[in-house]
């Protein structure tokens, strides 16, 4: 049986109104929270090894205690465990101080055999984690992988390149950040809530399948993680405006039509042709 660790993130609600704080971070206690969008197909890529090839999954996640709602909602697709690592020193961390706490993370579990993560997040938009992760473990990485394979210890992986793909084969352990033309989580198909509400409702089986962790646990300098381990300066945040507004959906005619509709619809507005041209 094979060992997947899949890293997740709870992000601020991209429909919400996050503000921003003083010091250039996201106020997240203002924001509504979600599961990673990009996350998702980390974990259904584990979720469909598990059931093609037989695997133990393990999701990780770092951040305040409240981040333990996207493990239970990875629970409800099919995961096995969950990790928490939450501690007040790692609030701010930049991509290096979190790549260099989740590594530890995996230090600590143990043996491996695949780490699946998302491209990037919604909050922050890097896509370093994953690759500094790998650097951090020595390991073979692939990025952007669609679709992959598996024969005895060898995984073969097909991943988007520039104006095409690439097919390449490596030896397990590897880490692989999945690419959105991967298949998305099928919340219908693999929602197993009634499962995952019976085994929270048990104190024992909770704390079996969902560990709490601090950086003193695993074995992590303070002094590399949080604002203090991150080398990356944030010069000045701001909002760009407020979420919102909405639009008007021409189709079903001939494009002269539906340039026509427009031009009237803007007339109706108060606003003529040369203004449309303007903007």
């Amino acid at each position: 049986m094979f060992k997947i660790i899949v890293f997740i993130k709870q992000v601020p609600d991209t429909s919400s109104k996050a503000g921003v704080n003083p010091d250039g971070t996201i106020d997240r206690a203002r924001a509504k929270r979600m599961l990673n969008p990009f996350d998702r197909y980390a974990l259904q890529k584990a979720i469909e090894i598990k059931r093609a090839y037989g695997a133990e999954v393990t999701c990780v996640t770092m951040g305040p205690p409240p981040a333990v709602e996207v493990l239970v909602e990875a629970f409800e697709h099919g995961a096995d465990y969950g990790v928490l690592l939450t501690d007040k020193r790692i609030a701010a961390s930049d991509t290096l101080a979190t790549a260099y706490a989740l590594h530890k993370v995996i230090h600590h579990l143990g043996e491996f055999d695949i780490i699946l993560t998302g491209l990037q997040t919604t909050d922050g938009d890097t896509a370093q984690v994953g690759p500094q992760i790998a650097e951090r473990l020595n390991i073979a990485q692939i990025t952007y992988c669609e679709a992959l394979s598996i024969s005895g210890k060898k995984l073969s992986a097909r991943r988007v390149v520039e104006g095409g793909h690439q097919e390449l084969e490596v030896s397990m352990p590897v880490l692989i950040t999945v690419a959105n033309s991967a298949t998305p989580l099928d919340y219908k198909r693999f929602a197993d809530v009634a499962a995952v509400k019976e085994f929270l409702r048990q104190p024992q089986e909770r704390e079996r399948r969902i560990k709490t962790v601090s950086l003193d646990i695993i074995g992590a300098d303070g002094t590399r993680t949080g604002l203090v381990g991150s080398p990356t300066v944030v010069g000045k945040t701001w909002k760009l405006g407020e979420i919102g507004g909405s639009c008007t959906l021409f189709q079903g005619e001939s494009p002269e039509r539906e340039v026509e509709e427009l031009i009237g619809k803007l007339r109706a507005d108060g606003k003529g042709v040369e203004e449309l041209v303007n903007v």
